[in-house]
């Protein structure tokens, strides 16, 4: 193992401290998420950010960049730029990975497109879990 190979070799409280921050998750996007991407370059580019943070940090990454949709069961939405983004990613954790549903605007830019978009995560991602 790579880890073991440095320096720290013989220092087991380094590997295992290497080891817990060194995992990436998967972050995996529905086909119709990815033709929901026709938005400006510079919200792409902060929508990548955001689900960089989400591949490093998994479950833990906390608000303002992740918050749970309290309409939905077992819903989150990313938040570009820490919430700063007019445009939402909306994804759930199934098995080790996280699953991208739908990309939408934040609800208060159109509560209703908010809304569509939640629902169509959700189903998505049903659709995925049931494979």
């Amino acid at each position: 193992m790579a880890v073991a190979d440095g320096p720290d070799a013989g220092d087991s409280a380094a590997v295992v401290s290497q080891l817990c921050y060194s995992r990436l998750w998967s972050v995996l996007f529905h086909p119709e998420a990815v033709s929901e991407l026709r938005i400006p370059a510079i919200e792409q580019a902060a929508i990548g950010h955001a689900v960089e943070k989400l591949e490093s940090l998994g479950p833990n990454l906390g608000y303002p960049h992740s918050s749970k949709i309290r309409t939905a069961d077992n819903l989150r939405e990313l938040r570009p730029r820490g919430g700063r983004s007019r445009w939402r990613v909306f994804y759930a954790q199934v098995g080790e990975a996280f699953v991208v549903g739908a990309i939408g605007p934040e609800a208060s830019v159109s509560q209703r497109n908010f809304a569509r978009a939640v629902a169509a995560a959700e189903r998505r991602i049903k659709d995925v879990e049931a494979e």
